[in-house]
């Protein structure tokens, strides 16, 4: 039976995704295979909603930590995005 998150669940969920992209160990693919887990985890435990939680406190902190590297690069947030995703 999945159950809606809580705010501190969910900040656990967004931390733990970013540790294991983030990794010591600097293994790509062991990080995704840690982070393809977690996500089944969460859609197991949580179903679409925890889901959701975790994708826009992810896409928060992404913006907010754009915004303070805007910032000290005299840049607008939206100006250094459009750089980091441009292909």
């Amino acid at each position: 039976m999945s159950h809606e998150p809580d705010q501190r669940q969910t900040q656990l969920m967004v931390l733990e995704a970013m540790h294991a992209v983030l990794s010591d160990d600097h293994n790509y693919d062991r990080g995704l295979a840690t982070l393809t887990d977690l996500v089944d985890r969460i859609v197991r435990e949580n179903g679409s909603t925890g889901l959701r939680e975790v994708a826009v406190a992810l896409s928060v902190a992404l913006a907010t930590a754009l915004q303070r590297i805007a910032h000290d690069q005299g840049l607008t947030a939206e100006d250094l995005v459009d750089v980091w995703f441009a292909e």
